[in-house]
Parts: C-alpha cells; structure tokens; sequence
C-alpha cells in the first residue's frame, strides 16, 4: 500500500475559527491510501460545551472509527486570531512527547522544559516526527491486531527515511540526553514487543527490520556519536543451543546505548597540516527496557543479559586527495607469560618400594592477561581502532568462541557473577568505558597545506558486539549479536 504523510503542523497551523465549523469537529487524514480502508485519521473536537479543544487518533474500518488515542483538553484564547495560539501549540507539543515516554516502563512524568519554539530551528519537522513517533507506538498498544500490521511497517519506513533523521537529529539535541534516553527506551520498547510478535507467527521467515537509531555533531574539537539499537534487532552472528522461555524474555528487553566521543585538533606546519585525533571516552551499555519486577516475573531474572565483547571503529577521511599519510599509535602490550618449576620430595614406607620414597617435579605456567586488549591498525587513510574481550580461562577472543564447558561449572569463572566480582571486565550495570588516558594516543593525518581554511569530512563507521553466556543460570545457551553503524562528521582546517 502507498501512503503520503500529510504535514500535521501545517494543518493544526491553519486550521479554522471554531464560528467556521460546520460540525463538531474536523479531522485530517494521516495517512492517505491507495486503497480506501483503512484509514487513520487526526481529528480534533470541541469539548461539549466548553472553550476547550482536544485531539484524537481514530483508525476507521469499513466505517467503524476506533478511538486511539486523546490529548490532554486545551483552552482556547479568544484573543487571538487564530484557533490555536503559540502556547496552545507548544503545549500539544509536550503532550506528544508526554505520551511517548509513558509508553516506556518508566511511568514518572518527566521534567520538560524547552526554549520557546519561535527559536527552535525547523519546528514544523520535528513536531511532524513528534506526532508520526507517537502513532508508531499508539499502532503497535491500540490499534487492533488486524488493522496493525498495515500501518506500523509503512509508519516504520517513514521515521527511518532520510527527512525524518535528519529532524530526529534536531529534536535529540532539543530533548537533551536524559529525555533522549528515555524517548529512545520508550521507543524501542515498542520496537521490540512489535518485532517480538513477529518472530512468535513467523518463525525463521520474518526477517527483523534494522532498528538502529544513531546521529553525530562535530563542535569545539569534539566528534560525538550517539547510538541506540534494541538488541532483538542486531544481526545473530552465532547461537548454540536453545534458550528457555524465561531466558529468552530476559534477553529480548534489553537494547544498546553507546556513546562515542573523539577530540581533534588541527596543528599547523610550515609545509603541511597535522590533524590529530584522539579517543575521549567510548562508552557502551546494555540497559533493560522494562522493569526489574516484570523481568522477575517472567524473566530468567536481570543478571541474565548481553554484554560488550568487541568494538571496532574505522575513521577515514572521505576525499582523500590532499592526505598525505596516517599514523596510529600502539596496542595494548602482549600478555606477560611467567614460567616456574615446583619439585616436591615425598617419604613413605610402601611396599614392594623398600626405600619408600616418591619423587615428584612439576612446571606452571602463569599468564597474566588484561580482559580487553586494544589493538591499532591502518587500511589505506581509514584508521581501525579495535577493543576485544578476551577469556582469561584460556585467551580466546569472546565474541568469536563459546564458553568451554570447564568454565561453564566452573563457579570462579570470570564471566560467572560478572557485574558483581572485583575482577569483572565490566561496569556493575554491564557496560564497559573506554577513556583517553588509557586509550589517548593520537591517530594523526598529515594533509597537504592547500586544504588550510577547508572544511573536511571524516566518515566514522563502527561495529559492537554482544555476547550472552550464561552468568547466574545454569544453561548451555550461548550467542553473539552484530550491530553496524555509519556517520558522517565535519572538521574546519583552520
């Protein structure tokens, strides 16, 4: 079905003195169909007998409207010219943002206080993204499971297009990161139960839409990428066996957040441009998207869960042409292996030994070795940072293998009560930080002196994994998750 996405601000913007209304209300069809059923339609309806104005979402079958959804009821200002005003506007505004993070599991209402939006750069896209966000998610709670599925993949497409992120961009910075974690945990929320259901009626055939949502500025030295992806929608490089019910519920609510930040700084040469970036901070989490007493409930419980066990970052220059060279800096250090013989001498009187005596030598080898090993490389301009997790029971790459069977019983393995053990590898929430006075030194470009006074463009691309091996339960299930991800940052040689 081919749909066109009406623009609801310039709608609501225009719409007519109430003395005007021929009727009760008036209604906009948010999606315009082919076909003519179904059809979800914005109405908004005088309050009997009041000044009070309110907005709701009706999905019409074969004539039968279905209320969706409401506001929350707005005066109207008989001082003004218009039906509504500014206030009016930004207050509606608010309740759409309300109501998506309602959806989430965290049901406080938030704190939201925005500057006035005369200020705010290209409102009319981010009010649109606003309102489409929230039908997304009323779709996938309200709408009836036979009138669902033709709305939600055509609704899904319209928010991942080019125009959408690029308003999704504006209103991220707009919302601020602790209101943008939320909207995103709301938001992929409801992208897991959808996908969820899917996989439940198709089995192996339903092919699970890429869900990831990231974006990236460049400011005062500063590269910064945002990235947030439910884990039911990372490619499953490998899975060995078959989790339970209650394992697999605790896996599936769950979603990545990771921040990775890069500072830069162009140095100026007699002959040429010296351009050095270095890692700030690279943060990655793996955050529940629904409450601790629902995942006792059905859940395998909340120490069950994903975790990082490899990051890869590659950032190239896009044109290439006034690059000169490229240096990185060392790896982490080779594990340090130390060797030592231990020889015992045992006396007893055992017969048919007349001596009674036993001798016995041994050797042990100890290797001390970092969980996460860094390693620097180069591929032509592109330089290729990398973290892998490594078991310290044997040295294998994590994200690459499975747990071998000893460590599985074995109570004292590293990965066994992981986010509570001195010795995790990770944060006690089950992320990992990368921070630049471990990981500081400079990947440095050397760019021809005609480039001074240009702006260059630098693509950063990336790759996490995340590996599941069983923490508190005892089970033989094991997998790994891929997530890919692809952003474009500026840099002014000046």
């Amino acid at each position: 079905m081919a749909f066109n996405f009406h623009d609801v601000f310039c709608w609501i913007q225009n719409l007519p003195q109430i003395s005007q209304w021929k009727t009760n209300s008036i209604s906009l069809n948010i999606c315009s169909s082919t076909t003519s059923q179904p059809i979800l339609n914005l109405t908004i309806s005088k309050i009997h007998q009041s000044s009070k104005l309110n907005f709701l979402i009706i999905a019409d079958f074969n004539g039968i409207p279905i209320n969706l959804w409401n506001s929350k009821p707005f005066k109207q200002n008989s001082k003004t010219n218009n039906l509504l005003d500014k206030e009016i506007i930004s207050n509606l505004f608010v309740n759409f943002i309300q109501d998506i993070l309602h959806y989430g599991s965290n049901k406080n209402s938030p704190y939201i206080k925005f500057p006035k939006l005369d200020s705010v750069q290209n409102l009319p896209n981010i009010f649109n993204l606003t309102f489409f966000t929230l039908l997304f998610l009323v779709c996938i709670y309200e709408e009836p499971k036979n009138l669902r599925d033709t709305f939600i993949g055509i609704l899904k497409d319209h928010l991942t297009s080019y125009e959408s992120r690029q308003a999704s961009n504006l209103l991220m910075k707009l919302l601020g990161s602790n209101l943008q974690e939320q909207w995103m945990r709301s938001l992929n929320l409801g992208v897991t139960n959808w996908v969820g259901e899917h996989e439940e009626q198709h089995q192996n055939m339903f092919r699970t839409p890429c869900s990831l949502f990231s974006y990236a500025f460049s400011t005062f030295g500063l590269w910064k990428v945002q990235i947030y992806c439910p884990a039911i929608c990372m490619d499953v490089e490998k899975s060995d066996n078959h989790p339970t019910e209650r394992l697999q519920f605790s896996l599936k609510y769950h979603q990545v957040e990771s921040v990775l930040q890069f500072n830069y700084k162009v140095v100026v040469k007699e002959e040429w441009v010296e351009i050095m970036v270095n890692i700030d901070n690279i943060r990655c989490d793996v955050t529940k998207l629904v409450n601790d007493s629902l995942v006792r409930e059905r859940g395998a419980g909340a120490a069950e869960k994903h975790f990082p066990s490899r990051i890869s970052l590659q950032l190239t220059p896009t044109l290439q042409n006034q690059v000169v060279s490229l240096s990185v800096g060392k790896s982490t250090e080779n594990p340090k292996k130390e060797i030592g013989i231990d020889k015992g001498i045992e006396a007893s009187i055992e017969p048919p030994n007349p001596l009674g005596l036993k001798v016995s030598a041994g050797e042990s080898t100890t290797v001390s070795l970092k969980p996460w090993k860094f390693e620097q490389s180069v591929y032509g301009y592109s330089a290729n940072l990398n973290w892998f997790l490594h078991d310290s029971m044997d040295g294998k790459e994590v994200f690459s293998s499975k747990p071998s069977k000893f460590a599985l019983i074995n109570p004292k393995s590293w990965f066994k009560n992981r986010y509570s053990s001195a010795y995790r590898p990770f944060t006690r929430q089950g992320g990992v930080i990368f921070a630049g006075d471990e990981y500081g030194q400079s990947v440095n470009w050397k760019v021809d002196k005609s480039a001074f006074g240009k702006t260059m463009e630098w693509e950063i691309r990336g790759w996490i994994w995340l590996t599941y091996w069983p923490n508190k339960r005892v089970t033989l299930y094991n997998e790994t998750r891929r997530l890919e991800f692809r952003e474009i940052v500026n840099l002014d040689v000046a």
